[in-house]
């Protein structure tokens, strides 16, 4: 599925993300939401730079995940406007230069959008193994019916499949918006 991610052309993966954004953009997920988590475009991964764009058009605030060791491996989220200086993490991957006092919880946000390897129908989602969203979201296994964030995972179309495995830790999805459409989740719908 990676290569598969990578074996597209830059022209094919600007176009998917330009789709992506229009579609994501006529969603409740998105017009309903102030505080948007995204995260920067990485190995392949679906680029969220034009939603990032229509939501500060729309007055709304990005964030991208910033890794914490000091808190078990879970993500916080740091506001995020173009310019802003970023270093690579661990890994490699840039996040913001922040203070601490700029670090959001997860709860605090209306819609985490997330980059995926894999989904299924049912909102299920294969990452790239680290398990830092399911570690940061752990929390809204307990929800009887949706608790902030929602959780939307953005991919191209390629990248769905029929069926994915799940165990207890894994945190579904809402839904996944492609290029070519939105998939609402499996996960429990606010009442």
């Amino acid at each position: 599925m990676r290569a598969a991610r990578r074996g597209l052309s830059e022209r094919e993966r600007r176009e998917a993300a330009e789709r992506l954004a229009g579609n994501l953009a006529r969603t409740d997920w998105f017009r309903n939401s102030r505080r948007i988590a995204c995260y920067l475009a990485n190995d392949g991964e679906l680029d969220p730079w034009p939603v990032m764009e229509r939501a500060w058009a729309a007055g709304k605030t990005c964030y991208l995940p910033v890794l914490s060791p000091v808190t078990g491996n879970r993500l916080w989220f740091v506001d995020w406007r173009p310019g802003e200086p970023l270093a690579g993490n661990r890994f490699g991957i840039p996040e913001p230069v922040h203070a601490s006092w700029r670090l959001q919880p997860a709860w605090a946000l209306d819609l985490v959008l997330t980059p995926l390897v894999a989904f299924d129908p049912l909102g299920n989602r294969l990452g790239m193994g680290g398990g830092y969203y399911d570690r940061t979201f752990a929390y809204l296994r307990r929800r009887r019916r949706w608790l902030k964030p929602r959780l939307v995972g953005m991919a191209y179309e390629l990248q769905k499949v029929a069926a994915l495995p799940h165990a207890g830790w894994d945190i579904p999805l809402e839904g996944i918006v492609t290029e070519a459409e939105c998939y609402a989740g499996g996960a429990p719908r606010a009442g």
